[in-house]
């Protein structure tokens, strides 16, 4: 058993970092609170709100509130036994000076990012072999500062940097499980990456797009003079077949590109999503969020390094091509 493994299993209440304490950082930070781990929340806008009054999560799962350990700096929080990230991919820039002093040789830091090249920006500073990536498959939104709205499903799927699960992969999982988060394991975190990608790229992505109209997202071009309207939350694309039918699109072109990449992921994705979001009702995505509040979108990271991926491997997309195009666009004209 690693050194890593060792302090996991051997404390019995862990020390837990989190770093990007909005809605997925407090979700999850906030189930570790309540099953007793010793949970410290790195934390800026929210510092007042959550210090006096904790946090409050309102979930299908069950309501229930938590007051973390606060701090403004991570100098002030120390090495932990285990690093929560769950920052947007646009402050990746950031993650050395948020996440190096929580670490020590002994940390183990879990992603929660969306998209891809996140588990290498924290190689940067980092061993590999401290580093774990997981995805969340959640509908769920920061509604006010320190309160979340947690809507549908949940899971967390867990994965080692470029190699197969460990016994500390299994570990880890079993303590979300502990603390009432479905959980799982993979043995190829690339690959689930895509399979998330799957589902993130057509629902993020037309729901910001659909702001423009269908003409544009059909072409991929926002006319100039283009009026935005409101972004569409899931509802609104499932309830459409013209948007449906670009949803269905995306998702094969998705897929089609990992399995070009060598990874083997399975067209039933395409089902499953389909029916896993008609019970979100109208969930708005974070990108269509992050969008109406004028923050930046995580391009790089959910669209255009897929689509660079897609094009090393000779893979046609022409339908995230579009929507690539339009995307930076329509966050250039904000």
């Amino acid at each position: 058993m690693s050194d890593a493994v060792k302090r996991l299993s051997d404390i019995h209440k862990k020390k837990i970092g989190v770093v990007g304490c909005g809605a997925v950082g407090s979700y999850y930070g906030g189930r570790l609170a309540v099953s007793g781990h010793s949970v410290h929340f790195l934390l800026r806008s929210d510092y007042d709100d959550v210090k006096s009054r904790g946090v409050v999560v309102k979930s299908c799962a069950g309501d229930f509130s938590f007051t973390p350990a606060c701090a403004r700096a991570p100098e002030e929080i120390g090495p932990c036994d285990w690093v929560l990230v769950a920052l947007k991919s646009t402050a990746n820039q950031h993650l050395e000076r948020l996440v190096k002093p929580l670490c020590d040789d002994r940390t183990v830091v879990l992603t929660l990012q969306n998209g891809l090249g996140n588990e290498e920006a924290l190689a940067q500073f980092l061993p590999a072999h401290q580093i774990t990536g997981g995805l969340c498959f959640v509908c769920i939104n920061r509604v006010a500062p320190g309160v979340i709205h947690h809507m549908a499903h949940g899971r967390v799927t867990i994965g080692e940097m470029k190699r197969p699960a460990t016994d500390r992969t299994l570990l880890i999982s079993r303590l979300f499980k502990e603390s009432g988060v479905p959980s799982s394991t993979t043995d190829n975190l690339a690959q689930a990456h895509w399979e998330k990608l799957a589902w993130n790229i057509p629902f993020n992505g037309l729901g910001v797009a659909g702001s423009a109209g269908w003409a544009a997202v059909n072409d991929g071009v926002l006319p100039p003079g283009a009026s935005i309207e409101r972004c569409l939350a899931t509802d609104a694309i499932l309830s459409d077949p013209r948007w449906q039918g670009i949803a269905v699109e995306l998702m094969r072109e998705v897929i089609g590109a990992a399995n070009a990449l060598g990874l083997s992921v399975s067209e039933s994705w395409e089902t499953r999503y389909l029916d896993q979001t008609r019970v979100m009702g109208a969930y708005r995505a974070s990108t269509l969020i992050d969008f109406e509040e004028h923050r930046p979108l995580e391009l790089n990271s959910l669209f255009e390094e897929p689509l660079r991926l897609a094009r090393t491997a000779g893979y046609p997309t022409p339908r995230l091509e579009k929507l690539c195009r339009l995307l930076r666009q329509l966050e250039a004209a904000r």
